[in-house]
């Protein structure tokens, strides 16, 4: 299904700024095109090399980002040495729903500064300690500071904004502001060519900010107007009344309803808002207009209302008030319709007269001009008009750090109902070229202003849940799409096979009756329960569909391939072990499969099997070479125990048992034996393309005589891909729960620095905290901090959460991982700090491999069971 019968069915619709709908002929999006459903911007850019916009560059999205609430605001707060007390507090700065406050008394006193969690503190606006007779009692610091606090308050309070109480309770309780307009809320909209007329418009959907509007009185969405909730056409409901203004439907609805039918609506929607209320702090960021100093009559260039395709000449036909004056697209043929816009000094898309020919830009010259070269002076003189100055006009050099070949998101002009990839094509003043990806016919370049709120940073859709039209592909590209089948949710009881009940595992038919059949399977399963191995992560693999197929045996297994590839610690390693998968009886197909980490690219060809009847072998044989259960992904889906009875297996065991560094010369008690195999030498791998971002530093911080070392040495002929850790040995993740060192300080007393470093926690369970220390870690030096007893349980002589940069270093050197000591000493980590540390934050922010970064890992997560052994109660 293409991209745009998926936007229709989805009833999303994204018009222009201005709100008009262009009507173009309709063969112009007949043609249909399939695309890969997901598109995916950081690979997009780094295979072709492109940049994208700064995101600081798209104002009106950094401001629907930030918190409802405002530096300055007052509210009262429960004190920390009285919780039964309250008093008055500042907000300093917020970082999302964490505010930082100040008591009133304080002053410019920054030590007592605090932070706190919207929706967990107890918050409350100014003036509920009245209402609820509530103690308001100062704090014990500074109790002694004012001999008359309640006049200090009187002078505190004086004209300052409280925070407001729907913020601070209920269902809108820590919501930023473009949350708080939700489904359903009605505001005004300002009319698109009178300024003194408005109506009411209930919001149908908002997009990250960006609503679609439904005139009240309308059931359709044939009308529906899309705007941005900072333009300034939106208004709260009851503007137009108390500013004496007219509330009435656009001239071209009027017609649809009689004027009661549309007063009655009107008073419906008044009653559903009054039960409701939009918050008024939705339209604090909407920005003052300032006076203009056009006159009617003035001549203007304007990038035009109705086809931002180009430049043309426009007149100020009318000045209504300081703020707004109306401009006419000029048009000398006898049927013309008048095309009027409502402007104000800061309107996007004015500018000045010979502001094309300075920038060598075209401009559109008026529709029934006689003369086929259009020059302003001749054309200034016939009409006995003059130009607009250029003091009248907003800064018209201003980019905004774009810049010509960076890319963006943008609204397709000519169907407002999609968001497109675009690239800049040209950057002239304030406004930008774009050409529009992904259209299957060719759309001239739109031209928008750098304060358009049609045009988003890279990743703006995504971020939004919101229908992205990608480049498009060639055809010789496009392949065979095949069925993926989602995982049942966990509260869902899994659903019967339709098979043999007493079989625990059911083989998946294959057709092989006919010709086609031999080269078509059905499902191929990714059995979530199965033992995942040392180098797939199994929380990547519960992600996973339950399913893959039917399709090409080919496809499907590329598709199997790809995923688990995705799925691993380090995805190149288990690109470059799927390699040596094969079998001379196999009737094989290369596929080119593609692996990403830290920025490199890996590309490699693999075989994969063509015939039906062969996956099961090839499912198998890949399982035992990634040292994962052989039922991880195959064409039986385990409904029940697996058949392996891999969940018994410990992470040693199956890394002896399916491993090529150690061999068994016999299996555990109960397991089936495995042939022995004469050695014979390494056979050569096949080259890995690599592809690698441009990078200003590369730090390997990986200690001498770590087991990648010698796991390296086995591959000169190989490309350099680290494994991390040497396959058999316990430096290896444990059965997969890499993630559990990923917890949260708790303590009693709060602490600024653990506020600022929140996460999530989740208590281990008693088996996880059980901690296996190396035999052969070095214990050259001992820190105060901690001792070590007999069963090398760390035991700590202090708070962790009291330890200094200086005590972390003095642990980490005592530790087998003393080389990288000097990062914590770097990086400032302190005790705090510590505690917060998982094994994706120290790959990612110390640049280590995976190898260093486990060890590291497996010492912090001491200290962790340690610090909950004993001081977390």
């Amino acid at each position: 299904m293409s991209t745009y019968l998926r936007c229709w069915q989805l009833n999303r619709l994204f018009p222009l700024r201005s709100g008009h709908i262009l009507f173009y002929p309709q063969t112009l999006y007949a043609d249909s095109m399939e695309e890969e459903a997901d598109f995916n911007w950081e690979e997009y850019l780094e295979e072709t090399g492109a940049t994208a916009a700064p995101h600081t560059a798209f104002k009106h999205v950094d401001i629907s980002l930030q918190s409802s609430f405002q530096p300055g605001m007052k509210l009262e707060v429960a004190n920390k040495s009285s919780p039964d007390t309250y008093w008055v507090a500042t907000i300093v700065t917020t970082c999302g729903q964490l505010l930082l406050l100040r008591f009133s008394g304080y002053g410019d006193d920054r030590k007592a500064d605090f932070w706190c969690d919207v929706m967990a503190a107890e918050l409350h606006p100014v003036g509920w300690c009245s209402q609820n007779n509530k103690t308001l009692q100062p704090p014990e610091a500074i109790k002694e500071k004012y001999s008359d606090w309640t006049d200090f308050l009187i002078q505190d309070l004086t004209g300052s904004r409280t925070a407001p109480a729907n913020l601070l309770e209920g269902p809108l309780r820590g919501k930023n502001t473009v949350d708080l307009i939700v489904e359903g809320s009605v505001m005004e909209v300002r009319d698109l060519t009178d300024p003194f007329l408005y109506w009411a418009a209930r919001v149908a959907q908002n997009i990250g900010g960006r609503l679609r509007l439904r005139h009240v009185g309308l059931q359709v969405d044939t009308h529906d107007t899309w705007l941005f909730y900072l333009d300034v056409r939106l208004r709260p409901l009851g503007w137009a009344q108390e500013n004496r203004l007219s509330l009435e439907p656009p001239a071209e609805l009027r017609g649809l309803k009689s004027a009661l039918e549309w007063q009655e609506a009107l008073e419906v929607a008044r009653s559903e808002a009054q039960q409701n209320p939009l918050p008024l702090e939705v339209f604090k960021d909407h920005a003052d207009l300032t006076k203009h100093s056009f006159r009617a009559g003035m001549k203007l260039e304007m990038v035009s209302p109705s086809e931002p395709f180009h430049i043309c000449p426009v007149s100020v036909t009318q000045v209504y008030n300081e703020h707004y004056f109306q401009v006419t697209v000029d048009d000398f043929t006898p049927e013309a319709t008048p095309q009027s816009l409502v402007c104000h000094s800061e309107s996007p898309g004015i500018l000045p007269v010979q502001w094309c020919l300075k920038n060598g830009i075209g401009l559109e010259r008026p529709r029934g001009y006689l003369s086929q070269d259009f020059d302003w002076a001749d054309y200034l003189k016939q009409s006995g008009t003059e130009t607009a100055p250029d003091a009248c006009f907003p800064d018209a050099w201003q980019s905004r750090g774009f810049a010509k070949d960076m890319w963006l998101e943008a609204v397709n002009p000519v169907r407002p109902t999609e968001v497109c990839v675009a690239q800049i094509t040209q950057v002239r003043g304030r406004l930008l070229w774009l050409r529009l990806e992904g259209l299957p016919k060719s759309v001239p370049e739109c031209i928008v202003d750098v304060e358009s709120m049609d045009i988003f940073p890279v990743g703006w859709c995504e971020t939004n849940a919101y229908l992205l039209t990608p480049p498009l592909k060639p055809v010789c590209q496009q392949q065979k799409k095949i069925a993926v089948v989602q995982p049942e949710k966990q509260l869902v009881p899994p659903q019967p096979v339709e098979t043999i009940p007493l079989n625990l595992c059911e083989p998946v038919a294959m057709d092989t009756g006919s010709a086609n059949g031999r080269y078509c399977c059905s499902r191929i399963y990714v059995n979530h329960r199965c033992f995942s191995g040392p180098y797939l992560n199994k929380g990547r693999i519960a992600e996973l569909p339950q399913a893959v197929g039917p399709g090409k045996c080919t496809l499907v297994l590329k598709e199997v391939l790809s995923m688990l590839i995705n799925a691993a610690y380090k995805p190149g390693r288990v690109l470059r072990e799927l390699q040596d998968v094969e079998d001379q009886h196999w009737d094989c197909h290369e596929e080119t499969l593609k692996a990403k980490y830290k920025g490199k690219t890996y590309r490699s060809s693999i075989r994969i099997v063509r015939l039906a009847e062969q996956i099961p072998d090839f499912c198998r044989k890949v399982c035992v070479k990634l040292q994962c259960c052989p039922n991880l992904f195959s064409p039986v889906q385990v409904t029940d125990q697996c058949p392996e009875n891999c969940s018994v297996q410990t992470k040693t065991k199956y890394t002896y048992y399916y491993g090529k560094k150690k061999k068994l010369s016999k299996p555990f008690g109960g397991e089936e034996s495995l042939e022995a195999k004469p050695t014979r030498r390494r056979k050569k791998r096949k080259a890995i393309f690599v592809q690698k971002k441009r990078r200003s530093s590369a730090v390997d911080y990986t200690p001498a005589g770590s087991p990648q070392d010698s796991d390296e040495d086995e591959d000169e002929d190989d490309l350099m891909l680290q494994s991390g850790s040497e396959e058999g040995t316990s430096s290896e993740p444990r059965e997969d729960h890499t993630d559990t060192s990923s917890v949260e300080v708790a303590n009693s007393r709060p602490r600024r620095a653990v506020t600022l470093r929140r996460s999530k926690y989740h208590p281990p369970k008693r088996q996880e905290m059980q901690v296996r220390e190396n035999a052969t870690r070095r214990d050259t030096h001992r820190p105060t901090i901690m001792k070590i007893e007999a069963e090398c349980q760390l035991v700590l002589e202090r708070n962790p959460l009291e330890w200094s940069v200086e005590d972390v270093v003095n642990f980490i050197t005592s530790t087998d991982c003393a080389a990288l000591a000097k990062i914590f000493q770097e990086q400032d980590i302190d005790g705090q700090a510590l505690l917060l540390l998982t094994l994706p934050t120290v790959q990612e922010c110390m640049e280590l491999k995976l190898g260093p970064a486990i060890k590291l890992c497996h010492q912090i997560e001491r200290v962790k069971v340690a610090f909950y052994a004993q001081y977390a109660n």
